[in-house]
């Protein structure tokens, strides 16, 4: 008699997230951004980002003034999305040489890797998604964040001086693997949405 087959163990993640890719210069005229908006499909489980994300194109593979984002479901890329308009974002800008040496790719999979496993702030509820935009002289990665309380937030002993957002941007550099001498620029999507700018706008500070 055939043995049953074990059954498949899957490893599931606290949220469901979405995934989506956008280019707004192949959009045809008149059309609305969201409509050119393409979901490429939701998870909930690591094993089924995986299968998501190993069937896209690589970020430096990516035409001209395109972009990937990660939002957890429900939640639109956009900064008139009730969870998203009080909040703002980090940036990181990365030289053009990133995208040739393959550090865009990379700081793009450790960041999404961070997000979907909630290992940035200590209330799961902060981080609402992020993006990673491929443009002509720099490719950027971009950190949304819920609020832009910069109460001061002490529970957490390692990063007990800093504030909540501020500890989240933290954490994100740590993931990154980068230099503490890069910084890390904070911007709210009120001013985006006033402006109609995504990162041509003032930067609240910097970490």
């Amino acid at each position: 008699m055939k043995e049953a087959e074990a059954p498949k163990t899957t490893t599931p993640l606290h949220h469901r997230w979405t995934m989506w890719y956008d280019n707004p210069r192949t959009a045809a005229p008149g059309t609305d951004w969201k409509d050119n908006l393409k979901n490429l499909g939701t998870f909930q489980t690591a094993e089924d980002f995986w299968a998501i994300f190993n069937n896209i194109l690589p970020a430096k593979m990516l035409s001209q003034n395109s972009n990937y984002h990660l939002f957890k479901e429900g939640i639109e890329p956009m900064w008139e999305d009730p969870q998203n308009k009080d909040g703002g974002k980090f940036v990181l800008s990365m030289p053009k040489s990133y995208r040739s040496e393959g550090r865009t790719d990379e700081c793009w999979l450790y960041t999404v890797l961070a997000v979907i496993g909630e290992t940035m702030d200590e209330s799961g509820e902060e981080v609402c998604g992020c993006v990673v935009s491929i443009r002509k002289s720099q490719d950027r990665i971009a950190l949304w964040l819920k609020s832009s309380d910069r109460k001061k937030c002490t529970e957490n002993l390692i990063y007990g001086n800093l504030t909540l957002i501020e500890q989240v941007g933290a954490r994100w550099k740590k993931a990154l693997q980068i230099s503490n001498k890069t910084g890390l620029k904070y911007q709210a999507h009120q001013d985006a949405a006033a402006t109609g700018s995504s990162f041509q706008n003032e930067v609240k500070f910097e970490i």
